[in-house]
């Protein structure tokens, strides 16, 4: 748990206006300072395991919180992530580019089968057309 004065230090660095306590990025802060106390205190009492429960949890909102931010704010959250130096936020970005790029594939096959399609179904009215015309003389 942090005290009150460091809390109020993260708050004061990643507020977004002067009444700001709640926003994601002091959450996401604060909850990086709270780990890094959980983390120093498990090196030193590795059988704490309520602890460690707590820092799981704490690891797993801050996660759900950095994938909120870099859904509604990509740009915020490259700053925010850089500013607190967080391995995860690399990883999330990875994942995210290679989730686009699937994607794209994805779209792309598609765009390349209804293309095919739509050639398949011309040639078929024009040889119609022309099976017609031939019929008529």
């Amino acid at each position: 748990m942090l005290d009150k004065k460091t809390k109020q230090k993260v708050i004061n660095k990643f507020k977004i206006h002067a009444t700001d306590t709640g926003s994601s990025q002091v959450q996401i802060a604060i909850l990086t300072e709270e780990i890094k106390q959980l983390t120093e205190h498990l090196k030193k009492h590795k059988h704490d395991h309520s602890s460690r429960r707590g820092l799981l949890k704490k690891v797993s909102e801050r996660r759900r919180l950095l994938k909120y931010l870099q859904k509604e704010d990509a740009k915020v959250f490259d700053e925010l992530a850089k500013i607190l130096k967080l391995k995860i936020a690399k990883k999330m970005i990875e994942d995210e580019e290679a989730r686009q790029k699937i994607e794209d594939e994805i779209l792309a096959k598609q765009e390349a089968k209804a293309e095919a399609a739509e050639l398949a179904e011309e040639k078929r009215v024009e040889e119609e057309n022309k099976n017609n015309q031939n019929n008529e003389e």
